[in-house]
C-alpha cells in the first residue's frame, strides 16, 4: 500500500514549513497516523514529532453549458500535517 501519494506545496504550507516545521502530504484514505509518521521516516529521512489528519469530502460541482447542466463531484482525499522534530526540514525540490 502507497501510503504517501503527493506533497502539498502551496504559499500557505511553505510559510508552515518554514515557521514550525509542519509539511503537509495527500495520503491514502485507509492509512493511519503511525503508518504515515513511519513512510516520512523512512522516505525523507527525519524525526516525526506529531501527525494530524483531515479527511476532505468531494464536493458536488455543476456548469451550465450549451447543451444543459453538467454535474459531477470532486475527489475526496485525506491530508496528513507532519511536524518535524526541531532543526530538520524536509526539501521537496532536491529530487528535481
Amino acid at each position: 500500500m502507497d501510503i504517501l501519494i503527493k506533497p502539498i506545496v502551496t504559499e500557505k504550507m511553505t510559510k508552515l514549513g518554514e515557521k514550525l516545521n509542519r509539511y503537509g502530504f495527500i495520503v491514502n484514505d485507509d492509512a493511519n497516523k503511525l503508518q504515515i509518521a513511519s513512510a516520512v521516516e523512512e522516505m525523507y529521512g527525519v524525526t516525526v514529532n506529531s501527525v494530524n489528519t483531515v479527511r476532505y469530502a468531494g464536493k458536488s460541482k455543476s456548469r451550465f453549458t450549451k447543451a444543459g447542466v453538467i454535474s459531477g463531484k470532486t475527489k475526496a482525499f485525506k491530508k496528513a500535517i507532519i511536524t518535524v522534530a526541531k532543526g530538520e526540514t524536509i526539501d521537496f525540490y532536491s529530487n528535481i
